[in-house]
């Protein structure tokens, strides 16, 4: 599981019926350095499907592969990447266990 930040949504003129009911959005994957706050640690932008409507500018937990599916079982859906929850506070800890 991956922490992203929205940064967009997709609209679709065509869709899986499997997938009706539901948004696309527009992630970028962040590092434990952009969680910190640096400049750094964006990565590509991917697409997420989701169902429980996070804002632009939100950070929520991403499951990918055969995981993002998972929720669906045991109907098989075409998805790569499934919004599985959106993060009110991410708190990084320094190298000792506190």
């Amino acid at each position: 599981m991956r922490i992203a930040e929205v940064i967009g949504r997709i609209t679709l003129s065509r869709w899986n019926p499997a997938l009706t009911g539901a948004r696309w959005l527009v992630g970028v994957p962040l590092s434990q350095a952009a969680l910190e706050g640096g400049e750094g640690g964006r990565g590509e932008p991917f697409i997420i499907y989701d169902h429980l409507g996070p804002g632009r500018g939100s950070l929520i937990a991403v499951s990918e592969g055969v995981e993002a599916a998972v929720p669906f079982m045991p109907k098989q859906v075409p998805i790569d990447a499934y919004n599985a929850a959106i993060l009110d506070h991410v708190e990084i800890y320094g190298g000792s266990r506190d």
